[in-house]
């Protein structure tokens, strides 16, 4: 389904995770139709421009979709926050982003002081101490550090500043393992980057005996040669997958005509292709691991490849296994390339996890630019994304349906 206005906001989502490393929030980041690509909303955005995406956002398109029931961290401009026009959202469902080129004034400040008044959360963005800033910091309930902005010291001198005012640092732009970890040492309460996306520990060691029946249930269905039968008496001896699945098939999210009694009706019904897609994303699904939002990623990605198909003139399942499979290293915690050895998975596919060339490559490099907001990164084409922004509602949406299913 694409709906008419998307076509004219680009939006996409990054996690914020707390001390668990469970998503506490979202950050949108979003532009719209006449704006040059950018992530957030800055001030060259034009605040008319801001004022359009967040009620679009908000009350056409419905920001459920997107974030479900989590909250949204949104940048506003300097004169979004001087309006005197109500916030389409409400204080519970947001936090308040002030962006770094905000001049303090006694104008921003009382502002400010309304917003709060109201209800609303606030964050300073992109912070780095300076004494103007102060009264905004007593304002404020979060404070977002660009980890890229500041030195490892001077990191630890903003966190012995700020402590002490009894606001919750958010570490932000963390890319790697190690900056996750200086930012747990300082005392972070929230964590914003990719860092998640990449393999925590690599290993040289064999298949753990916990993930041995997922490579078992992928090796089998991968068998080009396996028959309904085979599929139907696999998916019935692991009773877990059975349930899952037979409960995923009558979910709303499937939107079926009748319910699906048994593996073997749900074959008959929507094809032994589907039914094996369906079976590894749940295999994969159970996979243990710190961060569930890898997995999360992973549907989304899948989702969002098959709806692109046929722009990429991709095959569809190729590309929802691409999409669902370009995560599996940080699930499994090991390299690409020695999981790739270990899977049955058809060329083309192998060929686009470990190299991103050919179709299926630039269907998946185009999808992991969009979800990350780095839209300069993809053909600055208003064609495709007019396509583009539809599927990631799309995948979102569906990613949130069918893991409320799982």
């Amino acid at each position: 389904m694409v709906d008419k206005q998307t076509n004219h906001i680009i939006i996409a989502r990054q996690p914020i995770f707390d001390t668990d490393l469970n998503v506490y929030a979202y950050e949108l980041l979003f532009r719209g139709h006449d704006n040059h690509l950018e992530s957030g909303v800055t001030a060259d955005s034009g605040d008319y421009a801001t004022s359009q995406v967040i009620n679009h956002t908000f009350m056409e398109l419905g920001v459920e979709r997107v974030i479900g029931n989590k909250i949204a961290f949104i940048n506003l401009t300097t004169n979004f926050i001087l309006t005197d026009n109500p916030l389409p959202f409400t204080q519970d469902r947001v936090v308040l982003e002030i962006l770094e080129d905000v001049v303090v004034t006694d104008e921003i400040i009382e502002a400010v002081e309304k917003l709060v008044a109201q209800g609303y959360t606030i964050a300073l963005d992109d912070f780095i101490f300076d004494e103007s800033l102060r009264p905004l910091v007593k304002l404020s309930k979060i404070i977002k550090i660009d980890l890229l902005a500041l030195t490892d010291d001077e990191l630890r001198e903003h966190v012995a500043i700020l402590k002490p005012e009894g606001v919750q640092l958010l570490a932000e732009k963390v890319e790697t393992q190690e900056q996750y970890q200086l930012c747990q040492e300082l005392g972070f309460d929230f964590y914003q980057g990719y860092f998640f996306c990449k393999p925590s520990i690599i290993t040289e060691e064999a298949i753990p005996d916990d993930n041995s029946g997922l490579f078992r249930i992928i090796n089998t269905l991968q068998n080009p040669d396996i028959q309904i039968e085979d599929v139907e008496a696999l998916i019935s001896q692991d009773v877990g997958l059975s349930y899952k699945l037979l409960r995923l098939l009558n979910s709303a999210s499937m939107g079926l005509p009748r319910k699906v009694e048994s593996i073997r009706q749900g074959l008959v019904i929507l094809g032994l292709k589907a039914i094996k897609s369906w079976a590894i994303l749940i295999a994969l699904n159970d996979v243990p691991t710190k961060i569930p939002e890898i997995m999360t990623n992973a549907l989304v990605r899948a989702k969002m490849c098959e709806e692109l198909a046929d722009t990429y003139h991709c095959d569809k399942g190729s590309a929802f296994m691409v999409g669902l499979f370009s995560a599996i290293d940080a699930i499994m915690s090991r390299p690409m390339d020695e999981i790739l050895k270990e899977l049955p998975l058809a060329n083309d596919i192998k060929q686009t996890l470990e190299h991103r060339k050919g179709k299926l490559g630039n269907l998946l490099n185009d999808v992991i630019h969009y979800e990350q907001g780095r839209w300069e990164e993809i053909e600055q084409s208003q064609q495709l994304f007019d396509v583009l922004s539809p599927a990631y509602i799309n995948a979102t949406e569906w990613t949130i349906n069918t893991q409320a299913s799982l």
